[in-house]
C-alpha cells in the first residue's frame, strides 16, 4: 500500500512536468546560419533589439511583417519560457526574456531572410 501511495504521489508530480515540456512553444532546428528556434511549422523565430523589459515594441504595421509567436490564454511560464502581453492584449511567447516572432518574407522552413533586417535589429533566436 505504501509503495502505491509513493508511486501515485510521484506520478502526480512528474506528469505535469512532462506535459509542460511536451507543450514547448518552439523547437530547435538547423538553418544555413546554424541552430535556431523554430515554431510548430518549422519557421525560423526571431528577436528584436528594440524589445525591452519584457515588452514587445513590434505592433501595428511591424506586427504584419513580424507576426508574434502567440501563446494561448492561460499559458504558463516554465524554464526559459515566459509570456508577454502585447499592446492588443494577446499573449506572446518569449525565450530568455525576448519576445519571439516569425518573418512574413520567410516562405519555407529553414529560411532566415529576416536575420540582420532593419540595420541589424532583428536576429535569429538561438537556443
Amino acid at each position: 500500500m505504501r509503495n502505491l501511495l509513493i508511486r501515485t504521489a510521484f506520478a502526480a508530480i512528474a506528469l505535469p512536468a512532462v506535459a509542460a515540456q511536451a507543450a514547448s512553444p518552439a523547437m530547435t532546428a538547423e538553418t544555413a546560419k546554424g541552430p535556431a528556434l523554430v515554431d510548430a511549422k518549422s519557421m525560423t523565430l526571431y528577436t528584436f533589439d528594440k524589445d525591452m523589459g519584457g515588452k514587445s515594441m513590434c505592433n501595428g504595421p511591424c506586427a504584419a511583417n513580424w507576426p508574434a509567436l502567440t501563446a494561448a490564454s492561460g499559458s504558463a511560464a516554465f524554464g526559459d519560457w515566459t509570456t508577454v502581453t502585447r499592446d492588443d492584449g494577446t499573449m506572446q511567447w518569449a525565450y530568455k526574456g525576448k519576445p519571439l516572432y516569425t518573418f512574413a518574407k520567410d516562405t519555407k522552413p529553414g529560411d532566415t531572410t529576416g536575420d540582420g533586417f532593419l540595420n541589424g535589429a532583428w536576429h535569429i533566436a538561438k537556443p
